[in-house]
């Protein structure tokens, strides 16, 4: 299989069932911005962070997948084919988020990014989810999209914020708080 297919050279590009649509439709913007989240977190996981977070980054890259998959698609019987992000993955995230912030200072005001390469690469993580939610849920506005893909996501950017805060608290790095 080649990886070129010289189909997209007009700007327009195939759903999951075939439907052509310009590359610059609200969908493919959104699951384009998940393929870049999922770049993130594979930049995430190829730091040294420890194996077991590796591995729940693993975790989460393959759950964006889906969501990715989910959103390529605009056919309900499409979709139904496809695999589904389970309830269980949202209790996971609060798990993970409940775990890390048991050994951080209570925090009470906002944060500047920062203070670790690693937490930077984590807030930068966060903006991209942030951006992938707002897609989808501007999507969702005139589309069919599975509501947990909305719920995942907004969880997910609580993640990837806390593990940045963990991050610092590891590696000493500076947490600052923001002033106005």
């Amino acid at each position: 299989m080649k990886i070129y297919t010289r189909g997209g050279d007009k700007g327009k590009t195939s759903l999951i069932g075939g439907k052509r649509v310009p590359k610059n439709h609200k969908r493919i913007e959104a699951y384009g911005t998940l393929d870049e989240l999922i770049s993130y977190v594979g930049l995430l996981r190829d730091q040294d962070i420890g194996n077991k977070t590796k591995d729940f980054l693993i975790t989460i890259q393959h759950e964006l997948m889906i969501c990715a998959s989910l959103l390529a698609t605009d056919k309900k019987e499409n979709m139904n084919a496809l695999p589904k992000i389970p309830e269980t993955a949202i209790e996971e995230l609060e798990n993970e988020i409940d775990r890390m912030e048991e050994t951080l200072p209570t925090l009470n005001s906002f944060i500047l990014p920062g203070g670790h390469t690693l937490s930077s690469y984590c807030q930068i993580t966060r903006c991209i989810c942030r951006r992938a939610e707002r897609q989808v849920i501007g999507l969702s506005k005139k589309y069919r999209v599975p509501e947990i893909i909305v719920r995942y996501l907004n969880r997910l950017s609580d993640y990837f914020f806390v593990l940045a805060r963990k991050i610092n608290h590891d590696y000493k790095g500076v947490e600052i708080i923001w002033k106005p």
